[in-house]
């Protein structure tokens, strides 16, 4: 009996030195998935915010392309490469022009695609009509979004414009 009232003496702080282990390693599992979780939410953030930009971007595109083409004869789709060149020193010139929307924050670069003397033969459609020549631009819009507009989206759109006489017309 003696050795009986000798254990209890002999193992007092064990239990308290297990229950601080088990209470580090939850403390450690929990601070583990809060950050996994904060990690999460930054990922969900970021993707929202370019789905978002992407949305405006698409709806900017469609706002230059229809204003363009609402300006009838004098639309900048009509616009020969030699009506759009840039007074640039460099050896590559690219036939550009800035049709921006007035107060928006993204820009729209109108490039002429005509590289040649020729004019382009206008993709297929049903209703061909011989002597037809196709004014080929590309409009390419920019949006800047995130935090401190670090990240750039941006959509290139390819046009076709149908020219009634060589060199200029509807």
């Amino acid at each position: 009996m003696e050795n009986l009232k000798l254990l209890p003496n002999k193992q007092q702080g064990v239990v308290l030195i297990v229950a601080l282990i088990m209470v580090v390693a939850v403390t450690g599992i929990a601070v583990t998935l809060m950050s996994s979780s904060t990690i999460d939410i930054k990922i969900t953030n970021a993707a929202q915010e370019r789905e978002v930009a992407e949305n405006e971007l698409i709806g900017e595109v469609q706002k230059v392309i229809v204003t363009e083409a609402a300006k009838g004869a004098a639309s900048s789709f009509f616009l020969t490469p030699n009506e759009t060149k840039t007074d640039d020193t460099s050896v590559i010139t690219i036939n550009e022009k800035n049709i921006s929307l007035p107060g928006s924050e993204m820009k729209s670069i109108m490039i002429n695609m005509n590289n040649g003397r020729l004019e382009l033969n206008c993709p297929r459609t049903y209703s061909y009509t011989a002597g037809v020549s196709c004014n080929m631009v590309q409009v390419s819009t920019t949006i800047e979004y995130g935090l401190k507009s670090k990240h750039s989206l941006t959509i290139v759109t390819g046009i076709a414009q149908e020219m009634a006489s060589i060199g200029k017309g509807i």
